[in-house]
């Protein structure tokens, strides 16, 4: 088994997919027109990092509880994981697009980690090798 994607409720596809593509490098993988289970029109927009791996579904959010749900998926605890190749120039790139730098870097026994808020106020780890 394989885990492919999973999703991200977020408000917007168009911020989202620029945020992703723009300051995190993915790729937009798909990106088309959908219809919801109850026949209203949507987007099916998939971002998935460049080297591979799981891909994001960018949900845009549908009604007040998934609005509610935006930044909170994760019950206030970092749940995305993000290894990259270049901490310090993500970390730049992210602060820039407006995220929170809520742990400073640090060294732990797999690598560097910082964790930041992205737009929508998701916990990541972000994953760098140590120097």
């Amino acid at each position: 088994m394989t885990l492919e994607l999973f999703s991200l409720v977020v408000d917007d596809y168009d911020e989202a997919i620029a945020f992703f593509t723009g300051t995190l490098g993915f790729d937009l993988v798909e990106d088309r027109p959908a219809i919801t289970t109850d026949g209203r029109s949507k987007r099916w927009v998939v971002v998935r990092p460049r080297d591979g791996g799981a891909g994001l579904v960018l949900a845009r959010a549908d009604g007040p509880e998934q609005v509610s749900a935006i930044g909170r998926q994760f019950a206030g605890r970092v749940g995305l994981f993000l290894r990259v190749r270049d901490l310090d120039g993500v970390l730049r790139a992210v602060g820039q697009a407006g995220c929170e730098l809520v742990r400073p870097p640090r060294v732990e026994p797999y690598g560097r980690v910082a964790v930041v808020r992205d737009p929508w106020g998701n916990l990541w780890d972000l994953l760098g090798d140590t120097d």
